[in-house]
């Protein structure tokens, strides 16, 4: 069995250069398939972690992610980045003290959005939850990757170039990894690698096809899904199930 640390070590190494894919697992069995599948390291998913819970997303507490944080960890030997959403707090040192509670279920890398639930926070409160997260870390000894994660998609007409401009705010405030969703454009996918180099950028398709390449050569550090593995997975099992009911005389 692979260490913590040896863990951490190895997905620390996957960001220095080259392209991964870090798909996006949603229970134990999705997290062993995976690896048997020869992914070097997953990432979980708000929202196939609820599906997963029958709820929606978002509506898993702070508790019940570290238990599915603990989980996924248990899982296999590879490193997993936890969606962290907000860090579960809207205030710097709250976000920071549970910030501390996932690095202790083992995970390698943590994202921090900011997304309050209801809106963007406000790039100062942003870059100062950032700080706070990096300091948590930081204080453990432990060597977790931190993920600045700018919700731009959830504002409409936000511009490319505000949600860059908060991705280098991240970056500046202790972030190892930038990942700003739903960015496509190549041209914006090229503006925003360059505005945070030499710190890697992960970005998110929904679709696999060939933009994932397309990013690779761009050069994007690492690619995840979300919760579109989780959201295949359903959907086949609804098709399945419609057509067993339909089976009844």
């Amino acid at each position: 069995m692979t260490s913590i640390a040896d863990a951490r070590l190895r997905f620390r190494k996957l960001h220095e250069s080259g392209f991964f894919i870090l798909p996006n697992a949603w229970d134990a069995g999705s997290a062993v398939r995976l690896a048997a599948l020869g992914f070097q390291a997953i990432a979980s998913t708000s929202s196939g972690a609820a599906w997963a819970g029958g709820k929606e997303d978002g509506q898993l507490t702070r508790d019940e992610v570290l238990a599915h944080l603990r989980l996924l960890v248990g899982a296999t030997d590879l490193p997993v980045n936890a969606d962290f959403e907000n860090g579960f707090a809207d205030a710097p040192e709250d976000v920071a003290a549970n910030v501390r509670l996932a690095v202790d279920t083992g995970v390698a890398g943590l994202s921090i959005e900011d997304w309050s639930g209801s809106a963007l926070y406000d790039t100062g409160l942003a870059v100062e939850r950032i700080a706070a997260a990096r300091e948590a870390i930081d204080a453990t000894g432990q060597d977790v990757i931190l993920v600045g994660r700018s919700e731009n998609f959830r504002v409409p007409g936000m511009s490319a170039a505000d949600s860059i401009a908060r991705a280098v705010a991240y970056a500046e405030a202790g972030a190892d990894c930038l990942f700003v969703p739903v960015i496509e454009d190549r041209g914006a996918v090229a503006e925003l690698i360059a505005a945070v180099a030499p710190k890697p950028v992960n970005v998110l398709v929904h679709d696999y096809d060939g933009r994932i390449a397309e990013f690779a050569r761009l050069g994007a550090r690492r690619c995840s899904v979300g919760g579109s593995l989780a959201k295949a997975s359903w959907n086949a099992f609804d098709a399945a199930a419609r057509t067993l009911k339909g089976c009844a005389p």
